[in-house]
C-alpha cells in the first residue's frame, strides 16, 4: 500500500530529526549508557522480591529477608541516580539540538532570496525558528526519556521474563502488537493536527509582532478595538486547532493502558494456572508479573506523551521547510572589481507575479559619474529599477550592466559592494552609534567614523548623546528622531564611500533647513561618482544630469530639469502640480 502524504512527511521528519540528534554522538551513547545501567539495576528488583517472597513461603528466613530488602533499597537507590545522570545528559542533549537547529534555520535567512522576506510575514519566520524549535525541544526531551530507557527496558524485561517461563513470555509478545497498534494509528491522525495547530500559532505570533510594529498607527486610527477583535479570532482559532489536536492524542494512552490491562489479567490468569500446576514458584509468578508490568510501561509512557511528541514533529517539518526553501544561486564566481560606475538597462522586462507585468523593455545609460533622478507616481516601478540593480531581484528578460559587465556575471556580494544605500526607512541596530555609523566599514577607526558624522552633520546631534559615540542606542532608536535616524544612515555610506550611491527619498524625513545642508554635502560626496536618486518631491532633483520619468512600468521621458520643462510633457504636469498643491 503507497504512503499518503501525511505518512511521508511525518516519517520523513522523524527520519531527519532523529539525524540531528545522531551529530551528538558522545552525549547520544552517553545517555544510552545511563539508561542502560538505570533500566537494568531497576529490573533486577523484581528477581529479588521473588527471593524474598519465597523466604516468607513456609518457614520464614528472616536473614534472607533483611538481605533482599537491603538489596531492594539499594539497587533502587543506585537506578534512581542514574536516571538523573540520564535527564541530565538528555537535557545537554536536546538543547544542543535545538540550537544547531535555531543556527541552521537563522543560516538559512541569509541565503533567501529577498522575494521570500517580501511574501512572508517577519511574525511567521520568528515563530518558526524561536516557537517551534522551543516546542521541537520539549518534545525530543520528553521523548529521549521515554525512548532510551523504554527500548531497554523492553529489551532487558523480555529477557528476564524468557528465564523464569518461556511460555507465558512468548503469550505477552503475542498480545503486544495491540497495544502498538492502537498508538500508531492514533498517532499518524494527530500529526496533521498538531502540523495545523503549529501553523495557527505562527499566525498569532505574526499578527502580535505586526501590531506591537505599528502600535502607534493603530492607536492613531483608533483601531484597537477592531486590532483586539482580530487577535481574538486568531487566538479563537489557535484554539480550536489546539483542542482538536490534544483531544486526538489524549485517547492514546487510556487506549494503550486498556490493551495492557487486559494483557496483564490474560497473564495472571494463566500464571495461576502454571503455579497450580507445579510448574512455576508463587515468587517467580510475582518477580513474572511485575516484569510484564515494567514491560508495558515504555508503551503507556510513550502514549502519555505522544501529544509532545506529535507537535514537536509537526513544529520540527516548518523548521525543515523552511531550511529546505531554494537559495539564492549565483550564476558566476567571477568578481566586480575596478568599477567606474558607469550602467546601463537594456531592453529590461520584469514582474513580480508573471500575471501583473510591471516594468516592459526599459532602457536608459547612466554614464559614470552622471547624477540621475529616477521620478513618477507611486507603483510606477521606481524601487523596481533598484532592486533590479542590485540584484534583489533577478530581470525577467534584458541586461543590466555595469561598466559594460552584465551583473548576472559577477556575485552580488561583489556588487553591492560597491553600491551605497539610504532608504526611505532607516533602521538602527540595537549597538552604539558608533557600531552603527560603521556597519558598512567594520574595520574604520573611530577618527573615520567621526569625520563622516561631520561631513553629514550627524556629529552635533551624536555628541549630545549621554555616551556621545558610545551610546548603546535601544530598538528601534526610541530616543532619536526620524531626522537623526535619517542622519546617521546617511554617514553610513558617507564612510563606506561607494562608487555607486542610491537615494531613495533619503532627506524625506529631515527639516528643510538640514535637508540644504545634507544635499550640500551630498553634492560633494557624489562628485565623480555615478547616483541614483529616488524622488517624489521634484525640487530636489533639478540639478539633476539626467532624470528618468516613468509611468506604468515604462519610461516615458529622459532629460535635463530645463529640457523635460520645455517638452511640456509628464514630467512638468508632475513638477507644476506639486507647487500648486501647496498651500498659499
Amino acid at each position: 500500500m503507497k504512503k499518503n502524504k501525511s505518512e511521508k512527511l511525518y516519517s520523513g521528519v522523524l527520519g531527519r530529526l532523529l539525524k540531528e540528534l545522531g551529530k551528538s554522538k558522545r552525549l547520544f551513547i552517553l545517555s544510552l549508557v545511563f539508561s542502560l545501567v538505570s533500566v537494568s539495576l531497576s529490573l533486577y528488583v523484581p528477581i529479588i522480591v521473588g527471593q524474598t517472597v519465597d523466604s516468607l513461603v513456609g518457614a520464614v528466613d528472616f536473614q534472607r529477608v533483611t538481605s533482599g530488602l537491603i538489596k531492594i533499597a539499594f539497587l533502587s537507590l543506585a537506578s534512581a541516580l542514574f536516571r538523573w545522570l540520564g535527564e541530565t545528559v538528555n537535557t545537554s542533549l536536546s538543547s544542543k539540538t535545538v540550537s544547531n537547529l535555531r543556527s541552521k534555520a537563522y543560516a538559512k535567512l541569509s541565503s533567501l532570496p529577498v522575494s521570500f522576506f517580501d511574501s512572508t510575514p517577519k511574525g511567521e519566520i520568528i515563530s518558526r525558528i524561536i516557537n517551534d524549535s522551543d516546542t521541537v525541544g520539549d518534545g525530543l526531551l520528553l521523548g529521549m526519556s521515554q525512548l532510551f530507557s523504554g527500548i531497554v527496558t523492553i529489551a532487558a524485561t523480555l529477557i528476564f521474563m524468557f528465564r523464569l517461563n518461556v511460555r507465558l513470555t512468548l503469550l505477552v509478545i503475542l498480545l503486544t502488537p495491540l497495544s502498538i497498534a492502537v498508538a500508531a494509528v492514533i498517532a499518524k491522525s494527530t500529526f496533521k493536527l498538531f502540523l495545523r495547530q503549529s501553523e495557527k500559532r505562527g499566525a498569532e505570533t505574526s499578527f502580535l509582532s505586526e501590531s506591537l510594529k505599528n502600535i502607534k498607527l493603530i492607536k492613531a486610527f483608533v483601531r484597537e478595538e477592531k486590532s483586539s477583535g482580530d487577535f481574538e479570532k486568531i487566538t479563537d482559532e489557535y484554539a480550536a486547532a489546539s483542542k482538536k489536536a490534544v483531544f486526538a492524542s489524549s485517547l492514546v494512552n487510556p487506549a494503550t493502558r486498556f490493551v495492557s490491562a487486559t494483557i496483564y489479567a490474560v497473564l495472571s490468569l494463566f500464571g495461576a494456572f502454571t503455579v497450580i500446576s507445579g510448574a512455576l514458584s508463587v515468587g517467580a509468578l510475582t518477580s513474572l508479573l511485575s516484569y510484564a508490568g515494567q514491560y508495558s510501561k515504555p508503551f503507556n509512557e510513550i502514549s502519555s506523551v505522544i501529544s509532545e511528541l506529535q507537535n514537536s514533529l509537526a513544529c520540527a517539518s516548518r523548521i525543515f521547510e523552511l531550511c529546505d526553501r531554494e537559495e539564492i544561486k549565483e550564476t558566476s564566481s567571477d568578481e566586480l572589481e575596478g568599477v567606474k560606475g558607469e550602467v546601463v538597462f537594456d531592453n529590461v522586462s520584469f514582474s513580480y507575479t508573471k500575471d501583473k507585468p510591471l516594468l516592459e523593455n526599459v532602457s536608459f545609460r547612466i554614464k559614470a559619474g552622471q547624477k540621475a533622478a529616477v521620478v513618477g507616481p507611486t507603483g510606477c516601478g521606481k524601487t523596481t529599477l533598484i532592486n533590479l540593480l542590485m540584484r534583489f531581484y533577478d530581470v525577467d528578460s534584458g541586461h543590466i550592466t555595469v561598466d559594460g559587465k552584465d551583473i548576472t556575471s559577477v556575485t552580488r556580494d561583489s556588487l553591492r559592494a560597491h553600491f551605497g544605500m539610504v532608504l526611505q526607512d532607516t533602521f538602527i541596530f540595537e549597538d552604539t552609534v558608533l557600531a552603527n555609523i560603521t556597519l558598512a566599514r567594520p574595520d574604520a577607526s573611530p577618527e573615520e567614523a567621526e569625520n563622516a558624522a561631520k561631513r553629514s552633520h550627524a556629529h552635533s546631534f551624536i555628541k549630545k548623546l549621554p555616551s556621545g559615540y558610545d551610546t548603546v542606542l535601544s530598538e528601534n532608536a526610541s530616543e532619536l528622531s526620524e531626522g537623526e535616524k535619517q542622519l546617521l544612515a546617511i554617514t553610513r555610506v558617507m564612510l563606506s564611500s561607494p562608487e555607486i550611491l542610491i537615494l531613495d527619498e533619503a532627506t524625506s524625513s529631515i527639516d528643510t533647513r538640514t535637508e540644504k545642508i545634507i544635499n550640500d554635502a551630498f553634492s560633494s560626496m557624489m562628485k565623480n561618482k555615478t547616483s541614483f536618486i529616488v524622488a517624489h518631491r521634484l525640487s530636489t532633483i533639478v540639478n539633476a544630469d539626467l532624470i528618468l520619468v516613468m509611468k506604468d512600468g515604462n519610461i516615458i521621458e529622459t532629460g535635463t530639469h530645463g529640457e523635460l520643462m520645455k517638452k511640456g510633457g509628464f514630467y512638468k504636469e508632475l513638477f507644476v502640480s506639486q507647487f500648486e498643491s501647496r498651500p498659499s
